[in-house]
């Protein structure tokens, strides 16, 4: 064959490949998360193998391996007992809650590593919403705006880097970094899940925190977040949210589940200067981890492609449960 250019010279040796590698996995691009209890002990998730949560001490002792791989940042959810939910969720801005303790301690003990929170009201719901469920039934936005600002600057002031507000109210970007700068937390950055779906791949995650919605008595509670979380059918309406989470003030937009979504992050990329993030949520999570453990898949090799098609996507930082583990992997080489 008479071809003056042959694309295969330079996938010849691993030499050649690695000088023309487009994209490059590194463990600074992962943001590390980690669940979080009041118990004395660490408790397995069973929907999540390999994902605990943590007591505050092991808390820290996981918070220092990560550090040690090479991972810069940590996001924290907590699981909240029953008898501190509410309504309207009220334990989300005590001082003394478990959030802001587990705070206090990461930065008492690896003051470098950046601490992410998360901002929404599902955890500490009776409800289990992300907002205030009316006695109608209906997820009250700006009354929820005013609970999520007081729960930022309580985090902000226990030490917290970054705040997360995953709630998907309207207008809560630029009420948190208001609420933020008024409490003299300018340095304080806001990662915003701008793009967050109404997906059917939280369900891992949800157990881990017993924070899906829960029917009661006393009112109707909707039995899904579609009122408030995106319609996964929609992709302009992505660049409408981050236009608005741009004007408001975000530091970091992200796009939320990030594998199946990955048609949303390439769209942000070229609509954006910001840096983006993507989250490899729990079900994509735990998909890899069934069909590892049944032999199917070869974990490490697939979760280090997904990891790189996040960042050839156009993301800048990847939300993974994998971060430990793909940390470890890219040391071996």
């Amino acid at each position: 064959m008479e071809l003056s250019y042959r694309p295969r010279r330079l996938r010849r040796t691993p030499a050649l490949r690695a000088m023309v590698r487009e994209t490059q996995l590194s463990p600074a691009d992962f943001i590390y998360p980690l669940f979080v209890h009041e118990g004395a002990t660490n408790e397995p998730i069973g929907a999540m193998p390999g994902c605990q949560r943590w007591s505050l001490d092991g808390l820290i002792h996981e918070v220092g391996r990560a550090w040690e791989l090479g991972i810069r940042c940590v996001v924290l959810f907590p699981k909240v007992a029953d008898g501190l939910k509410t309504e309207a969720g009220s334990e989300s801005f005590n001082a003394g809650g478990l959030i802001p303790r587990a705070i206090k301690r990461i930065k008492e003990v690896h003051p470098a590593m950046t601490v992410m929170t998360d901002v929404a009201l599902d955890p500490y719901s009776c409800d289990g919403h992300d907002g205030i469920v009316s006695q109608e039934g209906i997820v009250l936005n700006d009354e929820t705006v005013e609970i999520l600002c007081r729960q930022a600057v309580t985090q902000a002031m226990a030490g917290a880097d970054l705040i997360g507000p995953s709630d998907m109210m309207d207008g809560r970007v630029g009420a948190i970094r208001e609420a933020l700068d008024a409490e003299g937390f300018e340095h304080v950055g806001i990662i915003s899940y701008t793009a967050k779906y109404a997906s059917a791949y939280y369900g891992p995650f949800r157990e881990a925190l017993d924070s899906a919605p829960r029917s009661t008595a006393a009112k109707p509670i909707p039995t899904n977040k579609s009122t408030y979380q995106m319609d996964p059918a929609n992709g302009r309406e992505a660049l409408t949210e981050a236009l608005l989470d741009e004007q408001e003030g975000a530091d970091i937009l992200m796009v939320k589940p990030g594998l199946a979504y990955l048609d949303i992050v390439h769209r942000l990329r070229a609509e954006t200067e910001l840096p983006i993030a993507a989250y490899n949520v729990s079900g994509e999570y735990a998909m890899v981890k069934a069909a590892a453990e049944r032999g199917w898949i070869d974990e490490k090799a697939v979760v280090l492609e997904t990891l790189l098609c996040f960042k050839r996507a156009g993301a800048d930082l990847i939300l993974t449960y994998h971060a430990c583990d793909a940390a470890t992997w890219l040391r071996q080489g």
